[in-house]
C-alpha cells in the first residue's frame, strides 16, 4: 500500500521510495521483544501448582485461587492500562508495570503463607501484567499502522508464544533441578532487564519520529493526553455495553480464556503428570504448543486482512472444542504421535482468535476500539481465573481433570454459534 504524507517533518521518510522500513517495523519489533522478555511470568504458574503443594501442603484449589487472582486482575487492569497509555504514553506504563512484575515475583521467595502467594502472585503480578495485556499490543497496532493491522496483531500476539518458547523449558528446568524458588527470581529478573530496552527504543505515537502511520495517507500529529483515564476506560464500557457485538465478543472470548489459559496453560502440566509423565516432559509439550501457537496466530492476522473475522471466529472455537475433548484419552507417561498431534493441532488455534477479535472491536468500535478490546480482554482473564479456580478444585474433588477438559470442549462449540450471530460493522481498514 502506498504510504504518503503532507508537507512537513515526515515529507520523505514515510514515502514508498526511501529504502529503509518504515519506523512502525522498529516499533513492532521492539514491541515483539518487550513481550516476549515479559512472557516469563505467564509461563510458571502451571509449574508452581505441584511444587508448592509438595513444600507448604496447600490444596490445588487454594493455588489455583491464587491463580485466578492473577489472570482475573490481569484482565480487569487491562482497559485501564490501555487509558493509561493514552494519558502518560506506551513507554512509562509498560516500564512501570515491568518494575511491579519484577517485586512481585522477587517477594514470593519469602512467603510462608497463602494469603502471600494471592497477594504477591495474584494482585502484584496479575496488576503489572494487566499492563503487558494484549491491549498493549492492540494500542501499538492502531496508533503506527493503517495497513496491514491484521498481521501486525498477529506477530504481536504471537511474541507471548515466542516467549512460552522460550522460558517454559527453561523454567521446568530451574524448578525440576533447584526447586521453585531460583525461577521465581527468574522471572522477576526477565522483567527488570526488558525496562532499559523499553524506555530507550519504544516509541509512544509515530508523530515523535516524525513520521505518518504505516499506510496512513496523511501526517497524524500526536494527540495531547487524554486526563481521567479510569472514568474513560469506564465510560467506554457502559456504552459498549448497550451495543449487541460487545456481549458476543466479551462472551466467546471468556470462552478463549477459559479454554487456554486458565486450563491448559495452568493445568496441562499437573494434568499430565498425573499421568506419570515427567513435569520437563510436560512442559516442553506446552512449548510445542508455543512454536505452533506463533504459526497459526501470524496465519490468522493474514487471515483476518482478507476473510471474514466472524467465520474466522467460529472455525477456530469449533476446532478448538474437538481437540479438548480428545485430550483426555491422549494423557500417558510418555509423549506418543497422537498427544504431537493434539499439540501441533492445539497449538496452531491457541491464540489465532485474538487477531479477528481484535478486528470485529475495530469494526464496530473505531477509535475506543483498544480500550473495548481490553474489557473484553477483561472477559477472557475472568474466564481464565474461573476455570483456573475449578480445574484445581475437580483435580481435589474428583481426582483427575476429565470432567474439565469435556466441559471446556462444549463450552468452545457455544462460542463458535455466538461467533456466527455477531453483526457486522462498519468497515474500517484492518
Amino acid at each position: 500500500m502506498t504510504t504518503q504524507t503532507q508537507q512537513g517533518p515526515s515529507v520523505g521518510r514515510s514515502s514508498l521510495g526511501r529504502r529503509r522500513p518504515h519506523r512502525a517495523w522498529s516499533v513492532a519489533a521492539v514491541t515483539f521483544v518487550t513481550i516476549i522478555g515479559a512472557a516469563a511470568f505467564a509461563s510458571l504458574p502451571g509449574l508452581l501448582i505441584e511444587p508448592l503443594h509438595d513444600d507448604f501442603g496447600w490444596s490445588r484449589g487454594t493455588i489455583g485461587f491464587a491463580v485466578s487472582v492473577n489472570l482475573a486482575l490481569y484482565g480487569v487492569t487491562a482497559p485501564f492500562a490501555a487509558a493509561l497509555m493514552d494519558r502518560f504514553g506506551i513507554r512509562r506504563v509498560v516500564a512501570l508495570a515491568l518494575v511491579v512484575i519484577a517485586v512481585g515475583s522477587l517477594l514470593t521467595v519469602w512467603m510462608s503463607a497463602a494469603w502471600q502467594l494471592v497477594l504477591y502472585w495474584g494482585v502484584l503480578v496479575g496488576l503489572g501484567s494487566g499492563a503487558m495485556a494484549l491491549a498493549f499490543a492492540a494500542t501499538v497496532t492502531n496508533r503506527w499502522f493503517v495497513a496491514r493491522r491484521g498481521l501486525v496483531t498477529g506477530l504481536l500476539t504471537a511474541a507471548g508464544a515466542s516467549g512460552q518458547l522460550i522460558f517454559l523449558p527453561l523454567l521446568a528446568w530451574i524448578v525440576e533441578e533447584h526447586q521453585w524458588r531460583p525461577a521465581a527470581v527468574t522471572v522477576a529478573i526477565a522483567a527488570v532487564s526488558v525496562v532499559p530496552f523499553v524506555w530507550l527504543f519504544l516509541r509512544d505515537h509515530p508523530a515523535d519520529a516524525g513520521v505518518a502511520p504505516y499506510g496512513a495517507v496523511e501526517f497524524v500529529a500526536k494527540p495531547a493526553p487524554v486526563s481521567g483515564a479510569a472514568r474513560r476506560a469506564v465510560t467506554v464500557l457502559l456504552k459498549a455495553t448497550r451495543t449487541g457485538p460487545f456481549w458476543l465478543l466479551a462472551g466467546t472470548f471468556a470462552i478463549c480464556g477459559a479454554s487456554t489459559n486458565g486450563l491448559v496453560k495452568t493445568h496441562f502440566v499437573p494434568a499430565a503428570h498425573d499421568h506419570g509423565m515427567p513435569v520437563p516432559a510436560a512442559a516442553s509439550l506446552l512449548a510445542v504448543i508455543g512454536v505452533f501457537d506463533i504459526v497459526g496466530t501470524v496465519a490468522s492476522g493474514w487471515f483476518t486482512d482478507r476473510f471474514e473475522a466472524r467465520r474466522l471466529l467460529a472455525g477456530y472455537y469449533a476446532l478448538r472444542g474437538i481437540s479438548l475433548l480428545f485430550l483426555p484419552v491422549l494423557l500417558a507417561p510418555s509423549v506418543h504421535p497422537p498427544m504431537v498431534f493434539f499439540v501441533v493441532f492445539y497449538g496452531l488455534d491457541w491464540v489465532a482468535t485474538v487477531p479477528p477479535t481484535i478486528a470485529l472491536c475495530r469494526e464496530h468500535y473505531g477509535e475506543d476500539s483498544a480500550i473495548v478490546f481490553g474489557w473484553v480482554l477483561a472477559s477472557h482473564q475472568v474466564g481464565a481465573a474461573v476455570v483456573a479456580f475449578l480445574g484445581g478444585l475437580a483435580r481435589d474433588v474428583f481426582g483427575a481433570y476429565d470432567v474439565v477438559w469435556y466441559a471446556a470442549g462444549a463450552l468452545c462449540a457455544v462460542a463458535a454459534l455466538m461467533s456466527l450471530v455477531i453483526r457486522r460493522g462498519a468497515l474500517v481498514s484492518r
